[in-house]
């Protein structure tokens, strides 16, 4: 169970990252993307609430669902961290890569409560 709500805390967090470091996730938001504020705000706010549903057990299969479909949905920012030099962050590649695969994991992780 203390893996769930792990798992859950991570997004809770990370959600309300997107507020308190805006400027850092507009830069990593691809440019073909319009209004990189909107995307930037409504991933932040589903990240919470999918963090929270994913805490109780009555919603956590809703919860790693969402979690899931944002995950997948990151795999564009992902890539265009490690195309575009200005979007890396000045990481270097390597942990660019291991972020891109880093998602197949979460993805794993988060499916392990759709069965619940």
């Amino acid at each position: 169970m203390w893996h769930q709500y792990l798992l859950a805390s991570i997004f809770i967090l990370a959600g309300l990252n997107h507020f308190r470091s805006e400027k850092l996730y507009l830069k990593i938001i691809p440019n073909a993307f319009p209004n990189k504020r909107v995307i930037n705000f409504w991933s932040g706010i589903l990240e919470i609430i999918f963090g929270l549903l994913l805490l109780f057990q009555p919603t956590a299969k809703i919860g790693a669902y969402g979690i899931i479909g944002l995950l997948v949905s990151f795999f564009a920012t992902h890539i265009f961290m490690i195309q575009n030099k200005n979007a890396s962050l000045g990481l270097p590649k390597i942990v660019l890569y291991i972020r891109f695969f880093l998602q197949f994991g979460l993805i794993y992780w988060a499916f392990q409560y759709t069965k619940i």
